[in-house]
Order: structure tokens, then sequence, then C-alpha cells
């Protein structure tokens, strides 16, 4: 078959996130941020858009007002977004050195690390544009020699 599968209907590919885009004031101002927090820019960024690579995922910088007339969506201040980015970090120092680092570089600290219901260890900042990362050590998370959590895929049953 043309497609190559057997019965002839494409394979539906994995979901998968590739891209998280935030919507900022300042682009020269949220890439020194995020270049501050060791966030690399890839090929493709110039003064528009900056694509920062964040260990097999992306995250893009684009103008707020710019991506919500993209989106054909009114740009209103939102408060809480009801949306958190989360990096995990492989010991609670380290998430206290991580939660520092993002403080140094421009963010605000919304939520010192403490241990917390789950089991594990966590604290919360914004960026410079309010958008909100969770710095947290997960111990039921392993996490690989990349720093990505390596958790196996629950199998669903079949009805």
């Amino acid at each position: 078959m043309a497609d190559g599968s057997a019965n002839g209907s494409a394979a539906r590919p994995a979901p998968r996130l590739s891209l998280v885009t935030l919507g900022v004031r300042d682009i020269a101002r949220s890439r020194t941020f995020y270049e501050r927090m060791g966030f690399r820019p890839l090929d493709g960024t110039n003064e528009n858009v900056v694509f920062l690579s964040a260990g097999g995922t992306m995250i893009a910088l684009f103008g707020r007002s710019a991506l919500a007339e993209d989106a054909r969506l009114m740009d209103r201040p939102t408060g809480f977004a009801a949306v958190s980015l989360a990096e995990n970090m492989p010991s609670g120092p380290d998430v206290d050195r991580r939660l520092d680092e993002a403080v140094a570089a421009g963010a605000t600290l919304l939520k010192p690390a403490e241990d917390v219901f789950w089991g594990g260890y966590s604290g919360y900042y914004a960026d410079p544009d309010g958008h909100v990362w969770e710095i947290a050590y997960n111990p039921f998370w392993p996490l690989d020699a990349g720093g990505a959590v390596t958790l196996a895929e629950l199998q669903s049953p079949v009805s």
C-alpha cells in the first residue's frame, strides 16, 4: 500500500509536545532572561521569534499581541492562566539552586521550595512576563543522564 500500512489506513502518530510558545511583551528582554537560565537559541531565531532548546522540546518566545492575533484571540491580561511549566531536578538542593538562579536572572519567586503533599520538593517562580514555572524534585520520577524524566508509558486496558 502507498501509505505503508497493512490495512490501507495511515498509522496515527503518537501525540507529543514539540513546542511551547510563550507570548511575551519584550522579546529581547525575555531572550536575555531565558539565556541567563541556560536555554540556548536555535536556528530560525530572529528579532520576531526566539526558539530555545528545552531538552527535546522547544520553547518559542513570540510577541504577545502577535501570538493572540495569530490564534485569532483577544490579547487581554489573564492573571493566573491555569498553566505552569515544570523543570525537574535530581535533588532538593538542585531545586533551591535553580530557584535562586531564576530570581538572579529576573524572575519573581512565587513560592519558596518546600516538601509537598505528593512526596517531593518544589517551588514556583514567574518569568518576567508572568509565565509560571515549577521547579521540582520528584523522588518517584527517575531522570536520565540528560535530565529527562524516564517514566514508562501506562498501558490502557483494551475495551
